[in-house]
């Protein structure tokens, strides 16, 4: 017979995160190898033009409309548009961006959150940022 684990969980997890075009959710706890997230995407905004050396992320979007920015193999940016209730995955070092023809809520799941993210565009005017695990 198995032992009980010491590490089940009971306790629900959930972090907001207030982001310039929109939010997100972290529902995943901190310290396990995978995170998942929620992201609301507002009309007309978008999601920087980056890369992750160390991440990788799986997008599905849920509802709305959007386009996906992704590198391919010749490093040309293609642009799809996303159908609902479908899986995008992208690779470590791939670049890409999502815009959000109309408010666009998405699903994330990804390797932790390590390393760091470079943005070579930002219509922000954020800077790179260094990944952490929530």
């Amino acid at each position: 017979m198995k032992k009980q684990s010491d590490d089940f969980r009971l306790v629900p997890f959930e972090k907001k995160i207030i982001k310039p075009w929109g939010w997100e959710i972290v529902f995943t706890p901190p310290n396990l190898p995978y995170t998942g997230k929620i992201l609301f995407v507002k009309t007309n905004q978008r999601l920087s033009l980056q890369y992750h050396d160390q991440k990788q992320e799986t997008l599905c979007l849920i509802k709305g409309e959007g386009i996906l920015w992704l590198e391919d193999k010749n490093k040309k940016l293609i642009q799809l548009s996303m159908k609902e209730k479908t899986g995008y995955t992208i690779s470590q070092g791939q670049k890409h961006r999502f815009q959000a023809n109309k408010d666009s809520l998405l699903v994330e799941a990804s390797t932790p959150q390590i390393g760091k993210t470079y943005r070579i565009e930002d219509d922000y005017s954020r800077k790179d940022e260094e990944l952490k695990n929530y």
